[in-house]
């Protein structure tokens, strides 16, 4: 083989030069991210000809997304203040009335020390309202608050009490949220006269970190929800806000709605595909080793043939108008970043916007393959190999140098996508393995629910598994084997570390976590357990007693 064609580290992380573009509720401008001074900002440019503005001047801070306000007249954004993350709304009006020296100012919406906005939502009722969650009134309490986009002006809608709750805006009734109840189930409740209804209840072992995707109906009756009541595969069902009573909008036998992807990494796309201006749902995007996107109107069916003509790639982030004639749809695959570009629908003319990495060709990005490896124990474990480019599976052994590149969550996967990371190993002459162990997310809640209690042991096992099987088809050279990541990954890799040494030549945390006790904040292994849905883990031998009379619930065995 050749000496590798090397694509620049900085260029491989390098920020994007056109991203996460939107078409204006009115249909004349598409605002994007693009650098200026090394940061991404804000800018819009017209539909058809015309030149682009930058609206924001962030030179320290990349802004990572925002939203159209209903009215096409201002965009929204959160930004913290040098890495504080105590994130504040800021307005910044389109048509650049408010400037200072000919230039658009934003306005902070939240001018609050210390607080921290979460989350932005819109009210067909009150659309010239936004509603934060806030924990402006104590700093442990996140209440729900109807900001007004035009002058400031802040209020209190719903009052949190003592516990955690995620707030739900539904237009023309009271306000609802999902609450944690005491065995750790999530119920959806009404919020009158300060006291929580409970209308439905879905159980936190089958959605360890909340359900999701989670919006409300357009006509504020109902709300859509990911489900995996009664099934294995996580489907869309609809929750009557006057009964609770569930009903399924629509459900695939063999793959999840795609979550918890888009809710842990902005860079993905909802799984719910929606007009942004009237709120309707127009299709769903499900996951398998492929998307599978399920138009949901027929006017969205036809919209979606028009789109595919397009480009041979997956479609992420899309929005429209809100007539649904014209869209922006970016397009990607393993081999690219990423290519947007705007389509009208009434007259199916196309026109490519923009890339992210423009110089960055297929040709010398790897292909990311994905395959199936039998556990020690019975279970399928979807994985992911990438092999640098000139090398082919399929061709007699090579003994690469092998990066085991671990993801976080553990509730997250890998899938067939562009990743930075992964590219950047295999441009230098690495094999890549990502393995989707048990407890990862989008192959089914009893493959999630095998990890619990396994966070060193069979999860780990999957991992060896996964190395194992690489070895045994020529491709990874045992004596050269890294194991890498980040969160759940990096913690994986202590425990490659501490418990099969003799497996890896290198070993890289980053973020991990290292003590289960310290991230759980120093409650007892017993609260632990109940809430966070984590293992009782003391060794990969199996349950240790941490404190006398200790029982792990979620393992079932005494600890």
């Amino acid at each position: 083989m050749t000496a590798p064609d090397l694509i620049p580290i900085e260029t491989l992380f390098g920020m994007p030069e056109f991203s996460r573009a939107q078409i204006s509720p009115d249909g004349r401008l598409v605002s994007y991210l693009a650098p200026w001074r090394w940061r991404l900002n804000i800018w819009v440019r017209p539909v058809g000809q015309g030149a682009a503005r930058r609206l924001t001047g962030d030179d320290t801070r990349n802004i990572d997304g925002f939203s159209w306000t209903p009215d096409a007249r201002y965009i929204l954004f959160v930004q913290d203040s040098r890495g504080d993350e105590n994130w504040h709304l800021h307005r910044v009006e389109v048509d650049g009335a408010e400037t200072v020296c000919g230039k658009a100012t934003t306005v902070d919406l939240t001018p609050f020390a210390g607080v921290r906005v979460m989350g932005l939502d819109f009210s067909a009722a009150l659309p010239s309202k936004a509603f934060v969650q806030m924990n402006l009134r104590s700093p442990g309490l996140v209440d729900l608050y109807e900001v007004d986009i035009e002058n400031g002006e802040t209020r209190i809608a719903a009052e949190s009490p003592d516990r955690f709750v995620r707030w739900i805006v539904t237009p023309n009734s009271p306000m609802h949220a999902f609450i944690i109840d005491d065995a750790g189930d999530h119920e959806l409740a009404r919020y009158e006269n300060g006291v929580f209804i409970t209308l439905a209840r879905l159980k936190g072992r089958d959605q360890p970190i909340g359900p999701m995707p989670l919006m409300v109906a357009a006509d504020g009756k109902s709300i859509y929800v990911g489900c995996n009541t009664g099934s294995d595969h996580t489907y869309l069902a609809a929750i009557d806000l006057a009964t609770g009573r569930q009903r399924v909008i629509d459900s695939q036998p063999d793959c999840s709605l795609d979550t918890p992807r888009p809710e842990a990494d902005a860079r993905f796309p909802s799984s719910l595909i929606t007009n942004p201006v009237t709120g309707e749902l127009l299709g769903l995007r499900y996951l398998g080793k492929r998307q599978k996107i399920r138009p949901l109107s027929p006017h969205f069916a036809a919209v979606l043939d028009g789109l595919q003509g397009l480009s041979a790639g997956e479609i992420g982030h899309i929005s429209c108008d809100a007539n649904g004639a014209k869209w922006v749809v970016e397009f990607w695959d393993d081999r690219h970043p990423g290519t947007t570009w705007l389509y009208d629908h009434e007259s199916g003319n196309a026109y490519m916007l923009g890339e992210r990495f423009p110089e960055i060709s297929a040709e010398r990005l790897a292909s990311v393959h994905p395959v199936d490896v039998t556990s020690r124990d019975g279970l399928t474990l979807p994985c992911h190999v990438t092999l640098p480019v000139g090398f082919d599976a399929e061709d007699e052994p090579h003994a690469l140098p092998t990066v085991l590149l671990v993801h976080g969550g553990p509730w997250y996967r890998d899938a067939c996508v562009y990743d930075p990371e992964v590219q950047f190993f295999a441009n230098r002459s690495y094999a890549v393995l990502q393995v989707n162990f048990r407890g990862s997310t989008g192959y089914g809640k009893a493959f999630m629910q095998a990890a619990i209690g396994e966070f060193s042991g069979r999860m780990h096992d999957d991992l060896i598994d996964g190395l194992d099987w690489l070895i045994g088809q020529g491709i990874a050279d045992p004596a050269r084997v890294a194991i890498y990541g980040c969160s759940y990954g990096g913690y994986a890799a202590l425990v490659g570390a501490s418990f099969t040494p003799e497996r890896f030549a290198a070993a890289i945390d980053y973020s991990g976590m290292s003590d289960l006790r310290v991230l759980v904040g120093g409650r007892t292994l017993r609260a632990a357990c109940a809430d966070q849905y984590l293992p009782c883990l003391h060794g990969r031998s199996g349950h240790r007693a941490a404190e006398p009379g200790h029982a792990c619930a979620l393992a079932g065995k005494p600890a």
